[in-house]
């Protein structure tokens, strides 16, 4: 099989985002206040999202399984309080289940958390567990900054997120660390934002020891880890510097990174650097890049290309990138995969 670990419902229907705008215009006036129950999208309106975008690529491209979730950018946990992050996360996380329904061997979920900047973490877990434990998710995306882009939550090392942490090693689910929509204008979302914080976050678990209080949590970094790789010596110095054990020791158990890179260049350097293990295929459609590359003729985004492409990995390793390593590392998935008999 062919799984992608990094899907996105970005071509929802365009109800799902006028409602939202209602949420947001209605934090100036709480009478004014959308009812969820207002939202009225049918099974129709989401196959059609579905058959004419992302199904569609991923017929022509030869991928078999997304973990979906919501649209990153629309999570924008620094809007409004718990409450509107709340009823916007099981929105978003329940259309995603009707289209995990809907497309059962295509699709199935991973939870956006309702998050929201100086709030416990804990108070996400209703909603975690929700989505674990009725709606079948293999997956959780965490935020490492709610605040969108001014980073005023403490890393993920402290133990504010430790309740998280326990609910996803109590689950076995690993968690995406991505952000969203970025409010700083010193940082354009996607272009800078995501890849900042994809660094950020390698280097907040580097100069810690949170992997030895949680030895089998995981973390998947997205966008083939920001500048991780292209800097793993430096990476390595700074662990030998901090009195850190090596970094396939320290890090590399528990961390793990996708292939949302969009050029040959990058998925050759991406499988130079970082061990066979500890990639996952993604691509990201229909996401921050969608355009053709005039220099290949092909959708940047086509990760597939790249990774069957690369002359550094053998047929075996290029299974337990594209499969394998996906199955090891969402371990529901691979339980909800064994139970249909592949």
């Amino acid at each position: 099989m062919i799984i992608d670990v990094h899907g996105h419902y970005t071509t929802a229907p365009a109800a799902l985002g006028a409602w939202r705008d209602l949420q947001i215009a209605a934090l100036k006036d709480p009478s004014q206040t959308p009812d969820p129950k207002s939202l009225k999208i049918s099974d129709d309106e989401l196959r059609e999202s579905i058959e004419t975008n992302q199904l569609k690529l991923m017929k022509q491209r030869g991928s078999d399984l997304t973990i979906f979730s919501p649209r990153a950018s629309f999570m924008a946990h620094h809007i409004g309080d718990f409450q509107t992050s709340s009823t916007w996360a099981a929105i978003c996380n329940e259309l995603c289940f009707r289209v995990s329904e809907l497309f059962p061997d295509h699709f199935i979920g991973a939870a956006m958390l309702p998050q929201s900047p100086g709030v416990d973490p804990a108070t996400c877990i209703p909603e975690l567990e929700r989505c674990v434990k009725d709606y079948g998710f293999v997956g959780i995306n965490l935020n490492p900054d709610p605040s969108g882009g001014h980073w005023t939550s403490p890393p993920l090392t402290d133990r504010q997120w430790y309740p998280i942490y326990e609910k996803m090693v109590e689950h076995d689910i690993p968690a995406m660390i991505h952000v969203s929509t970025s409010c700083n204008a010193c940082f354009h979302t996607t272009g800078s934002h995501y890849l900042n914080a994809d660094t950020t976050a390698f280097m907040q678990c580097l100069t810690g020891d949170l992997f030895k209080d949680f030895p089998t949590l995981k973390f998947l970094i997205p966008h083939g880890g920001g500048a991780v790789p292209y800097h793993w010596g430096r990476f390595r110095g700074l662990a030998q510097e901090l009195k850190k054990p090596l970094l396939d020791e320290h890090l590399l158990n528990n961390i793990f990174f996708d292939t949302c890179v969009y050029h040959q260049p990058g998925i050759d350097l991406l499988t130079h650097v970082i061990p066979v293990k500890n990639i996952l295929f993604a691509s990201e459609m229909i996401g921050a890049v969608r355009g053709i590359d005039p220099t290949t003729g092909h959708y940047y985004d086509d990760t597939k290309r790249y990774v069957a492409a690369t002359a550094n990995l053998t047929d075996e390793e290029r299974h337990m990138v594209f499969e394998g390593n996906a199955r090891r590392v969402f371990s529901r998935l691979d339980t909800a995969l064994k139970a249909k008999g592949l």
